[in-house]
């Protein structure tokens, strides 16, 4: 197994094989881990926000939600969640909206307990992955309740995230890219302090009857669509 802890603030970003188990626990309230994934050999295939929601008929992200890429493949599914609600909709902190909402800082002047941005952070992950500021997208943010009004308007819940986890079970090879910075609908205006960590072992092998898999049909269709793909690229003696 590998541990390791992303700080407040702090930023990761890794290439995690298929088949893995990756579970992400709170220290704190207020917790929200921005993620954005990728299929590591052909990266311009992404996560996709809007065909994740829209297959499959939800606002928000929980145990059985699968997180969709833009080919119509799964790149993770989430198999397990004592939170219940990880919000897909609500985007990343900006350089900008930080220093409105916490107060200026820096580097030169509150060294490494200046106020990190979402976009900063991913955008330093993407360039050490090869990417470029035009590959951000909107997020996953776990630990997150972001709720939608009937009017269209979005407003932040609080909700406990202390000791609380979701875990995910990648479906192919995934760069995984990740900040640990403030919702930037979170009203408060402290800084959230919640390290988040990480564990990643080998997950159970996928069986026909998996939650994620019969949680709906385009699910079902996600799922085959990335089979195929595996059994096209697998050498001829591979088993």
């Amino acid at each position: 197994m590998l541990s390791f802890s992303i700080k407040a603030g702090g930023k990761w970003s890794g290439h995690i094989a298929k088949g893995k188990s990756i579970r992400l626990t709170a220290e704190s309230d207020r917790a929200n881990l921005s993620m954005l994934l990728f299929n590591t050999w052909h990266p311009t295939e992404r996560y996709n926000m809007p065909d994740t929601l829209k297959a499959q008929h939800t606002a928000f992200l929980t145990a059985g939600n699968v997180l969709m890429s833009d080919q119509g493949k799964v790149l993770a599914s989430i198999i397990q969640d004592s939170v219940g609600w990880h919000d897909p909709l609500g985007g990343y902190s900006t350089r900008q909206s930080t220093d409105e909402k916490y107060g200026l800082t820096s580097y030169q002047n509150q060294r490494n307990d200046w106020h990190r941005s979402g976009a900063e952070n991913l955008i330093v992950e993407l360039y050490r992955n090869h990417l470029m500021p035009r590959d951000l997208m909107p997020p996953v943010n776990f630990f997150s309740k972001v709720v939608c009004e009937l009017d269209g308007s979005m407003h932040y819940v609080q909700q406990q995230t202390a000791n609380r986890s979701v875990t995910l079970r990648t479906e192919m090879d995934v760069l995984i890219v990740c900040s640990n910075t403030p919702n930037p609908l979170d009203p408060g205006s402290v800084y959230p302090a919640s390290a988040i960590l990480v564990e990643v072992t080998d997950a159970d092998v996928v069986k026909d009857d998996d939650v994620c898999i019969t949680h709906c049909a385009e699910n079902r269709r996600a799922f085959e669509n990335t089979r195929n793909a595996h059994a096209l690229m697998r050498g001829a003696n591979s088993q």
